[in-house]
């Protein structure tokens, strides 16, 4: 048994209104609304057939639940998240009267490792965003390299090949330079508009989690790709001039499985030893302000952290590197 239309009318309707108050008065992301729904409808299922539900289940029986997640294999976040879902859950339910008691108050969530993201060094940052230019280069270098011969149907189409190769790589150097420049996540990468593109002013309005919005300065190096893709990029992708502000080769707008793929391949070409991935770019962007003297609020600010707290773990990371760095140069260490 699975999926709320399998569920007792009672428990599909709370967590569809649960669901509702997430995405309209929460206006939390589409995918976080998702997962909650998905974490209560697997609860409420649990219940069913234990004979319970989720107005009549007390505090044993939800800690049960939890303990068959942990022994499905199940790992420690994505249970955590669950205790996150059904304490969220109750608390609602209880401010609107929908339960008596709240039987998920006491429920204690798992201890996760704190892992530290992973961050470039500033040198490989900029050789992963200008990896780009030299796939570009090596392009032109072969087309012009070859024999000149008459032009041909087959060459007509390979030149319209080559535009749009060139195209591909401005367009990747930009999304590569907002993203470490910026801190901008893929999701809001891909859901840029051209419109909120300030290049005179070197700023980008980007709406972001929550559907808050944030005004962020675009770096030089982020304006001069910009200004290069789309004035002579975008245009092999879309004739418009307003929408989406990145396509793929399809010529519809970027996904992140689009970026991410992207980011691969250049992390393949020109830094095969590291894992990352484009949230890597954002943790690069908040660690080297701050290494950089950035007061903490301000970056808190520039990333659209909700909370202090999760901007602090940057902290760690420069900390981290400052003793690495003792530990590496000091005689004595």
């Amino acid at each position: 048994m699975s999926g709320s239309e399998q569920l007792p009318r009672r428990d599909a309707e709370l967590i569809e209104g649960f669901a509702r108050h997430l995405d309209l008065e929460r206006r939390l992301s589409s995918h976080t609304v998702e997962a909650y729904r998905r974490d209560l409808e697997q609860l409420a299922t649990f219940l069913v057939r234990g004979g319970n539900s989720l107005g009549s289940a007390g505090h044993v029986v939800l800690r049960r639940f939890l303990a068959q997640q942990a022994t499905l294999g199940y790992a420690r976040a994505s249970v955590a998240r669950r205790v996150a879902a059904i304490r969220t859950f109750y608390r609602w339910s209880r401010a609107r009267g929908l339960v008596g008691d709240d039987p998920a108050a006491l429920l204690g969530s798992p201890k996760l490792a704190s892992r530290l993201p992973s961050v470039l060094r500033p040198p490989e940052a900029g050789t992963l965003v200008e990896a780009p230019d030299h796939g570009a280069a090596q392009q032109d270098g072969a087309r012009r390299g070859g024999p000149r011969e008459p032009r041909r149907a087959s060459q007509a189409g390979a030149g319209s090949r080559a535009r749009l190769e060139a195209a591909v790589a401005l367009r990747d150097r930009a999304i590569l330079e907002i993203m470490y420049g910026s801190g901008l996540r893929v999701g809001e990468v891909c859901s840029l508009e051209v419109d909120r593109i300030d290049l005179p002013r070197r700023r980008v309005l980007v709406h972001g989690k929550g559907s808050k919005e944030r005004d962020l300065p675009l770096s030089a190096p982020a304006v001069l790709a910009l200004e290069d893709y789309l004035r002579l990029g975008r245009r092999e992708f879309t004739r418009e001039r307003g929408g989406s502000a990145f396509y793929n080769r399809r010529r519809k707008p970027m996904t992140p499985r689009d970026v991410r793929a992207m980011v691969e391949k250049y992390r393949e070409t020109v830094l095969p030893d590291r894992r990352l991935s484009p949230h890597t770019l954002r943790h690069s962007f908040a660690t080297h302000l701050l290494e950089g003297g950035a007061d903490i609020r301000a970056v808190q600010e520039l990333l659209g952290h909700a909370s202090l707290a999760t901007t602090q773990r940057y902290t760690h990371v420069s900390r981290a590197r400052l003793f690495a760095a003792y530990r590496e140069s000091h005689p004595r260490a």
